[in-house]
């Protein structure tokens, strides 16, 4: 086993709230700087711009797990993360039966999907910063039963974290993880389950990239890997 360095939560030009600098190339690229081994793409409520990262970083030798930081009905926001980009994308198709309403960019931002090329193909017009009406258990449901991880982002924040808008975790809701916006405050986060952490930049902006990142413990980079790795399975480990 050897040690990976993950940074599971990166918005691109696609989340109306990232910068438009965010795009594919650039990505890989502060990346690589950072010695980043693995990144996750999660933009708000949509996946559309993950294969052209994944297609800029094997290039590079980075790993990309594909997914979304889905708004339940609540206003929580849900890591998805999945390896496979048909299973990443029935879950996109769920999502977006479940949000409504229209962007307005000159309010929220422009929606951007780009190629591999960093072509630009198309805006998304759905209000993407918006909830869906897809509730909290349902929600890590769905993603369970796609096969992805469900890891509740920043819990360690008041905006859209899962404890500043319901003021607990739920016992018993099946996360797999709980992500840190500041690893310091793992010993203040109350929870019942014992669920493990992870800590990410959340990054809006390049030079955010790789500012927290997790270290995993593991044989190879997979979803499966870092699931037993949260697990602590045979010794693997997760390090904040």
């Amino acid at each position: 086993m050897r040690e990976f360095k993950a940074d599971l939560h990166i918005h691109t030009c696609l989340s109306p709230c990232a910068e438009l600098e965010m795009s594919p190339r650039l990505i890989v690229s502060a990346a690589k700087r950072r010695g980043l081994d693995v990144i996750g793409i999660c933009d708000h409520n949509s996946a559309e711009n993950v294969p052209a990262v994944a297609k800029n970083a094997a290039r590079e030798g980075i790993a990309v797990i594909g997914g979304m930081e889905v708004t339940s009905r609540e206003e929580v926001h849900i890591l998805a993360l999945f390896d496979k980009d048909e299973d990443l994308f029935s879950l996109q198709e769920i999502v977006y039966e479940h949000l409504h309403g229209t962007n307005d960019e000159k309010l929220y931002g422009e929606q951007v999907i780009v190629n591999e090329e960093e072509e630009v193909i198309g805006f998304s017009k759905r209000l993407l910063i918006g909830s869906t009406e897809i509730a909290l258990e349902k929600l890590v449901t769905m993603i369970h039963d796609l096969g992805g991880l469900a890891i509740a982002a920043h819990v360690d924040r008041e905006g859209f974290g899962i404890i500043g808008q319901l003021g607990f975790i739920p016992q018993g809701l099946p996360l797999d993880a709980l992500e840190l916006a500041d690893p310091a405050n793992q010993r203040t986060i109350p929870q019942l389950n014992r669920l493990p952490f992870i800590t990410s930049s959340d990054a809006h902006t390049l030079e955010r990239i790789g500012q927290r990142c997790t270290t995993f413990l593991m044989e190879s980079i997979s979803l499966d890997e870092i699931r037993r790795c949260l697990s602590g399975e045979g010794g693997r480990m997760v390090r904040i």
